[in-house]
């Protein structure tokens, strides 16, 4: 819920230009690697890291995302939210610079119910994770995990099919950003950016004070930039799993981006 002084994710929005958030997978292509990539993205310059949870059944998820997660859950028997927060932990201990940037865990509701909701809320809390998307959870009936989740920021999706009374319920729910969906269909690259998304991100400012980030389709330095000029955060995911196999390359590329998100 909305709150007077800003928490740190949502003042990581607030530093003089819009924020790179960017998205990994953890355990892809294994632990170590997707760590190294987490510690990359910081030194890069993202200003709000999404931690990717490896999941069967990925409703929100394009193919590069999807194939991600289906090769962690190969390589590390069962590798799911546990572990997940273990690389999490393990990155906010140490993650080669000065501050880490705020972790949001983004996951499903199904692993969430599994764990227990008090008790995934406080493995977040001991790995030092800011927030949490949860793409299947609508924010109706959203109250247990809300109630479990003190202290941690819970990000609702808002898309471009939501009505005026949709947006209202989802900007009331949502704490530290809200995520903006910027066309239907799941994660990944797209051509171009679509008809309408500056208007979308009006729509939904209409109704909160907090940041609002567009996902999905941003692939490229051209296409964060034009983001970056209308919205607060840019998300970039399925451009960075695609070059998580290499944490070199994740730095190099996050840094491109942030460049042009402050452009």
């Amino acid at each position: 819920m909305q709150t007077d002084t800003p928490s740190r994710l949502t003042a990581a929005f607030r530093k003089g230009h819009p924020a790179l958030v960017t998205y990994l997978m953890a355990g892809y292509p294994d632990r170590e690697t997707s760590l190294e990539a987490l510690c990359a993205a910081a030194r890069g310059g993202a200003d709000v890291i999404e931690l990717g949870v490896p999941y069967g059944d990925p409703l929100a998820d394009g193919p590069v995302i999807a194939e991600a997660a289906k090769v962690a859950r190969q390589h590390e028997a069962g590798f799911g939210l546990i572990h997940a927060l273990q690389v999490a932990e393990a990155f906010t201990a140490d993650p080669g610079v000065d501050e880490a940037p705020p972790l949001v865990v983004m996951t499903y509701l199904n692993p969430l119910m599994h764990l227990g909701f008090p008790q995934s809320a406080a493995r977040m809390r001991e790995a030092g994770v800011a927030g949490v998307i949860v793409p299947d959870m609508p924010p109706e009936a959203a109250a247990p995990w809300l109630k479990a989740a003190e202290g941690i920021e819970t990000v609702f999706l808002a898309a471009p099919t939501s009505t005026v009374e949709r947006l209202a319920v989802v900007t009331a729910a949502s704490s530290g950003f809200v995520y903006c969906v910027s066309s239907t269909g799941v994660t990944g690259e797209r051509e171009e950016l679509a008809l309408g998304l500056g208007d979308l991100v009006e729509r939904i400012r209409a109704h909160t004070a907090l940041p609002v980030a567009v996902g999905f389709g941003v692939g490229t330095p051209e296409r964060a930039a034009e983001v970056a000029a209308i919205a607060d955060g840019v998300i970039v995911g399925s451009a960075i799993v695609k070059r998580q196999i290499d944490p070199a390359v994740v730095q190099r590329f996050v840094r491109e981006m942030a460049a042009a998100v402050r452009r």
